[in-house]
């Protein structure tokens, strides 16, 4: 192509974008979100991925196979969905909040040969995900929307015996506290309870720049699998999630004088509780790691001759 084409087909490009007839791609957002009539919105966590070197780690980060179901959370405008479709897999399964961005994926995947595309316009978190996988263990991958994702995360791991791996992006603070172990700064309740159920084996860094509209901080991929056997019996882990919850009731407290405000029994009953456990009553739970607090369950449980139930429970 000489100069003169070139400088006319940019002239042409340029003219086409100030008309908004510009490119509607994943990578440039803001044409394709103007035709759906798409204005993002701070209250659903709308924060678009536009990195296609990002979307291409994300999607090799989830190991996927031609046996695969994949469920993908929060699509949006498709950049990590065309790259999951042009894969081969048992199927992919997109649900999207906003239904005008359902309708954009429903047309833009009509015509697609041979990729097995649903789409479900809901709420993630308002859905029975049993009955949304009809094929397990599923794949998760998402984009998560920021304002509910650890929410996502607690209605995921409430499901984790039917998932074999999940990619997911959170802003850099929860993914830190996600991923934290005993000791460190970010340490807290979230960590315990992704621990008791996930590994993570994989995380790395996505620039605020990556997004449209742009967020104030960066955010961070994570990688999970899921433990290959579970800690707890099914019966006893609303006792051990309720432990972690008033463990980390009150993170400047000592772990006796937390438990004791959080369950509201006798402060005496607690440390004869704490002993069982082999913890000393005088910690602070961001201490402790995930065999102290089954312990710990497991010893309130016999003191309280029943189920552990927090005072705002």
């Amino acid at each position: 192509m000489t100069i003169a084409r070139k400088s006319h087909a940019r002239r042409k490009l340029k003219a086409a974008n100030s008309t908004g007839g510009g490119i509607e791609t994943p990578s440039r957002p803001a044409p394709a979100l103007a035709k759906a009539g798409v204005r993002p919105a701070k209250s659903r966590g709308q924060n678009f991925l536009t990195s296609g070197a990002v979307a291409d780690r994300i999607v090799a980060a989830a190991e996927l196979s031609e046996s695969d179901p994949v469920v993908e959370i929060g699509p949006g405008l498709g950049i990590l969905t065309e790259k999951i479709a042009a894969r081969p897999l048992r199927s992919l399964t997109l649900v999207e909040l906003d239904p005008r961005l359902a309708v954009r994926l429903r047309e833009h995947f009509a015509d697609s040969s041979g990729a097995n595309v649903h789409i479900i316009n809901a709420d993630f978190l308002a859905i029975d995900f049993a009955a949304l996988v009809t094929d397990s263990p599923v794949k998760v991958i998402g984009n998560l929307p920021f304002n509910v994702a650890a929410a996502i995360l607690r209605r995921l791991s409430d499901n984790a015996r039917m998932i074999s791996r999940m990619v997911l992006m959170f802003q850099r603070e929860v993914a830190a506290r996600i991923r934290a172990i005993p000791g460190d700064e970010a340490y807290g309740a979230l960590s315990v309870f992704n621990a008791l159920y996930w590994k993570i084996d994989l995380h790395f860094g996505v620039a605020a720049g990556s997004f449209h509209p742009r967020p104030k901080i960066d955010a961070e991929v994570l990688a999970f699998t899921p433990r290959a056997t579970s800690s707890f019996t099914a019966e006893n882990e609303r006792d051990v999630l309720e432990t972690v919850r008033a463990s980390f009731s009150a993170p400047r407290k000592t772990i006796r004088n937390a438990l004791s405000h959080a369950l509201g029994i006798d402060s005496q009953r607690i440390a004869r509780a704490l002993e069982r456990a082999a913890i000393d009553p005088g910690t602070r739970a961001e201490k402790l790691g995930v065999p102290n607090f089954l312990r710990l369950a497991h010893a309130l449980r016999v003191e309280l001759s029943g189920r552990i139930v927090t005072r705002d429970a």
